[in-house]
């Protein structure tokens, strides 16, 4: 009460005393605190029943007004005499032993209130970067300690000013001997390490480098300090003192440590970069809590809700335990697990490259391989779906490129040389995941082949090249004869396949705003295999390849033009603008414009497709025979990879006319074989077309369900078929297209 008292009564004297210059003001109240200190016994009175904070914000008033009065960058004298007389030095000291208590918290908003303040850059004098470094330190040490809601606030203000100036991050990197325990006969320590960086006053080494200035100082720290070689909390303090606070239990501190973290990361400095991958435990932290959460998962949660879960933004996940227990078990679990590998994959984003490909590294190695692979590798039928469908999720959410390539090198092995029958096993987990496309369960069947399908979707170059290029590269799937001894063709293809009529369905033009902009990757192609296979008129060559897979399917087998708004017109321009989507992707990658001159073509290597294409050809072959979601996921994946603008690949994919080697297939071939049966099919099933049109209404919609029609899985694999062979005229279009306008 009296001290009170006494405040209120200063405070009155001081408004009716003529005003002091602003040095004289300063210094008084400087000199008020230090005579606390001198003239008060009783040390155990909280700091807020002084006239500490009083002075402490009066000072800060001055520094203010000074700095306002004066032109940018002029250091005045009130500023001076805060850096001659090292009074950061002296409250640091007062913090760290917390006299009277509740002086640190004090002490840590002066700090922050003047380096937010003060305009002019603060941090290069050594008496603020010392004493803001030491200070630094004390940051983190108690877990939901009073003072945690200060100690953020000021680390934070620190990581603002270092991401104005990243130089400034220099000053924070202890200078950490080799070898320390080498000394002169002197005395002196033998240091070999970098001279430019600056001193701390927090090891031996640092004292000595300071000798001249300070040898009292220096001899003090030489004395206090032992000098560690591998302390991981010494070497760069300020993301110590952070990666503390994110263990915070208060979850506004942890998103606050997050965002410092966030700025120091992204500070271009090579040094600062080494040093936090190398001296902190920001990779641990980083791995540790993704696998708890991970762990924390249930052992099965429903693909639909892993998929449908709403996305996850670090920091901003506000929920709700009893209503998200109410949608589905797992979900808060979910949340948490989604929100962490978000903020992963925006820290990696966001840091300098070499950080940002050893923290990816970290997440690879104490993450997916630790713990994923065994998951997606065990044999129960719930766990690896589960595993699978987080698997998809995970691929789908992560955008940092570093954080993707070393995500697709876990995935499919770093293997550039073709594949062959004898080592599609060489990766394990890569033919694992592949060989679930074909799964005894369909429900695996399908969440795999969503997981390649948004796989291969990803900007990433090593994928596509994994998955299929690799395998085309020599277009060893091309016949290696001379043309007199190849077998006779009609209509382009061999005499045994099904007959290709011309479709008067294709129009001779598209609309202006179905062009594509420059590209020649598709300038040349296959050479003509038939007589009437001319290139010289580019409408020809695309009518007959659009028209080969329109007239594929037979009439008696074909629905759609009977249901309006099922036309060819509908995925021309989903082709379109999907195709569009991915020459935006790809046209940064090193891919060919033109097909490998087929002279320089190694020939002789025999042709495997590749355990991928194997897998879904297989499929494919099968798409009467299979239930309808599963076919519709193996066309949604070969579309995929149709629309890829790759000469290589849309040779293989997308070119009815070339002569494949012998004992090879294409995707066309795999499609005729699949025509064939269901010709000879159709006759054994009586009312057929009446029963496909019906069946395709049923599942437009446009009809109740109603009695159980027979050879229901046949009946909605040929309107599949009918589809896709739709869909591949269309991407054939719109590819051929896009290559006649960008030529000249």
């Amino acid at each position: 009460m009296f001290s009170k008292f006494t405040s209120i009564l200063q405070h009155a004297v001081e408004a009716l005393a003529p005003s002091l210059p602003l040095q004289e003001d300063f210094v008084y109240h400087w000199k008020a605190i230090t005579h606390y200190y001198i003239e008060t016994s009783d040390d155990k009175a909280p700091v807020t029943d002084t006239n500490i904070p009083s002075h402490l914000e009066q000072m800060l008033d001055i520094l203010t007004q000074e700095e306002g009065e004066r032109e940018s960058g002029e250091t005045g004298p009130c500023m001076e005499y805060l850096l001659h007389h090292k009074i950061l030095e002296t409250l640091y000291t007062l913090g760290k032993a917390d006299c009277p208590p509740g002086m640190k918290q004090q002490v840590l908003t002066f700090y922050t209130k003047l380096l937010a303040h003060i305009r002019q850059p603060l941090l290069p004098h050594i008496n603020v970067h010392r004493p803001v470094q030491k200070l630094v330190r004390l940051c983190g040490e108690v877990l939901a300690a009073p003072t945690e809601n200060e100690e953020i606030q000021f680390l934070c203000i620190v990581c603002a000013k270092l991401k104005q100036d990243p130089y400034l991050v220099n000053f924070f990197l202890e200078n950490k001997a080799k070898k320390p325990e080498i000394r002169s006969p002197a005395g002196k320590e033998v240091v070999k390490e970098n001279v430019f960086a600056p001193d701390t006053g927090q090891s031996p080494t640092e004292g000595q480098a300071n000798c001249s200035e300070e040898p009292q100082a220096a001899a003090a720290a030489s004395n206090s300090s032992p000098t560690t070689n591998n302390n991981h909390s010494n070497n760069y303090n300020l993301v110590s003192s952070l990666l503390n606070l994110t263990k915070s239990p208060d979850g506004r501190i942890v998103v606050k440590a997050c965002e410092g973290l966030m700025l120091l990361v992204s500070l271009p400095e090579p040094a600062a970069a080494k040093c936090l991958t190398e001296n902190t435990e920001l990779c641990e932290l980083l791995t540790d809590r993704l696998v708890s959460f991970y762990k924390a998962l249930p052992q099965s949660i429903d693909p639909l809700d892993i998929e449908t879960v709403e996305s996850v933004n670090w920091g901003l996940d506000v929920y709700n335990l009893k209503e998200d227990a109410a949608v589905f078990t797992g979900k808060r679990a979910l949340i948490s697990f989604l929100s962490w590998l978000d903020y992963c994959d925006q820290l990696i984003k966001e840091a300098q490259k070499s950080a940002a490909a050893v923290m990816a590294k970290a997440v690879r190695e104490r993450f997916f391989v630790s713990v994923m692979e065994p998951q997606l590798m065990q044999t129960s039928e719930v766990g690896i779906l589960t595993s699978t469908a987080l698997l998809n999720r995970i691929i789908r959410q992560v955008t940092s490129e570093a954080l993707t390539q070393e995500m697709v090198y876990f995935l499919l092995g770093e293997e550039r040389e073709p594949e062959t029958s004898a080592t599609i096993a060489q990766n394990p987990l890569r033919h694992r995941l592949i060989e679930h496309c074909d799964h005894l369960s369909d429900e695996i069947s399908i969440m795999t082949l969503r997981l390649f399908e948004q796989l291969i979707q990803k900007p990433n170059q090593h994928i596509l090249h994994s998955l299929v290029l690799r395998s085309l590269e020599e277009r060893n799937y091309l016949e290696n004869k001379p043309q007199e001894e190849r077998e006779p063709l009609e209509n382009g293809q061999p005499h045994d396949a099904v007959d290709l009529e011309e479709d008067p369905l294709f129009g001779d033009d598209v609309s202006p705003e179905s062009r594509l902009s420059g590209s020649d990757w598709l300038s040349s192609s296959s050479p003509p295999q038939s007589p009437d296979h001319s290139k010289s008129d580019g409408k020809t060559e695309v009518h007959k390849i659009v028209n080969s897979f329109l007239c594929l399917v037979p009439d008696e087998a074909k629905s759609s033009y009977q249901v309006e708004g099922t036309g060819y017109d509908t995925y021309l321009r989903d082709a379109h603008r999907q195709f569009r989507d991915y020459c935006g992707v790809c046209q940064r990658w090193d891919w060919r414009g033109s097909p490998k001159p087929f002279e320089k073509c190694n020939l002789d290597i025999p042709f495997f497709e590749g355990h991928f294409l194997k897998v879904l050809f297989d499929r494919m072959g099968r798409i009467l025979d299979q239930p309808y979601d599963v076919n519709l996921q193996v066309t949604a994946v070969l579309s995929k990879l149709s629309l890829l603008p790759h000469p290589h690949l849309h040779e293989y994919l997308l070119d009815p006319y070339i002569n494949l080697a012998p004992g090879c297939r294409s995707l066309f071939s795999v499609i005729v074989r699949v025509v064939g049966d269901l010709m000879l099919r159709i006759q054994r099933i009586p009312d057929f077309t009446p029963k496909l049109l019906l069946v395709r209404k049923r599942l437009l919609g446009l009809e109740p369900e109603g009695t159980t029609i027979d050879h229901m899985t046949l009946l909605e694999g040929v309107i599949v078929l009918e589809e896709f062979c739709k869909e591949l005229a269309a991407i054939a279009f719109v590819k051929y297209h896009a290559a006649s306008s960008s030529s000249p």
